[in-house]
């Protein structure tokens, strides 16, 4: 499995610790004690950023920090890791290695992946939000798509101007759950770009790990999870594979709870 190894870039010769990356657990990098990685500096935010790992592959996303987060001196909002990357968060270093038998994620890096590699700006995720990076890979893209990564499987697109989610049986993607809403949540499309809106229900949808308060413009890669429901917002090109009809988490329309 890969290794996250935790280095001081004050003395890049001492390693801290290693943290090993296993398949389909998600590790979360930040201030407070409930991290997996725990940095405890000031300019280290609470929950600062999460590693999530996503079928053969370890996905980065910023958790909307204070200070950011920099993989090889550039600020990203959501990268996938490739062997050797340098994560900076303050003033340490989290190296990202493969071993010499595991398969290294060739030909990921750099434009292939799509990167959203612009901070977020927003101060948080009340109102809309305006992030750079929200328009990157629109060129060419049909629609976006919604790849399931658990409470569904395979993948979603986007082709409604308003897509629904909740626990009422007419919604376009059922989620059961005591504290679900009826209509937990809506994904709207208004010129090109798309907004998640929570609706209703004591369970908020959270973007990135963060409460969403009203709504919120959608950016590459961002991670939509709505209870048990987890999604990936990615913009692709629409092909036969992935035009289908909507996949429900748990129940088909009509069966009721």
């Amino acid at each position: 499995m890969p290794i996250l190894t935790f280095m001081s870039r004050k003395d890049s010769q001492k390693k801290l610790r290693d943290y090993p990356l296993d398949k389909g657990v998600s590790l979360t990098i930040g201030r407070l004690e409930d991290n997996d990685v725990v940095i405890r500096h000031m300019a280290v935010s609470g929950h600062h950023a999460k590693i999530d790992a996503i079928a053969e592959r370890f996905l980065l996303t910023d958790l909307d920090s204070k200070n950011g987060t920099f993989v090889n001196d550039r600020p990203i909002q959501n990268r996938w890791l490739v062997h050797d990357d340098e994560i900076v968060i303050g003033k340490y270093s989290l190296i990202f290695r493969c071993a010499l038998d595991e398969v290294r994620f060739p030909g990921m890096g750099g434009d292939g992946l799509r990167d959203a590699t612009a901070k977020n700006e927003t101060a948080g995720l009340s109102g809309p939000s305006h992030r750079k990076g929200a328009d990157a890979g629109k060129s060419g893209c049909a629609a976006p798509i919604l790849s399931f990564l658990s409470g569904g499987e395979g993948e979603m697109t986007l082709f409604k101007a308003l897509t629904k989610i909740g626990r009422n049986a007419s919604s376009d993607i059922v989620v059961e759950g005591l504290f679900i809403g009826q209509t937990s949540a809506t994904i709207r499309r208004h010129d090109g770009s798309y907004y998640l809106c929570y609706v209703g229900g004591i369970k908020r949808p959270r973007i990135n790990g963060r409460r969403v308060k009203d709504e919120v413009l959608l950016a590459p890669f961002d991670t939509i999870e709505i209870g048990p429901l987890k999604m990936q917002f990615v913009w692709g090109t629409a092909t036969d594979e992935n035009v289908r009809e909507p996949r429900y988490t748990t129940r088909p329309p009509g069966v009721q709870e």
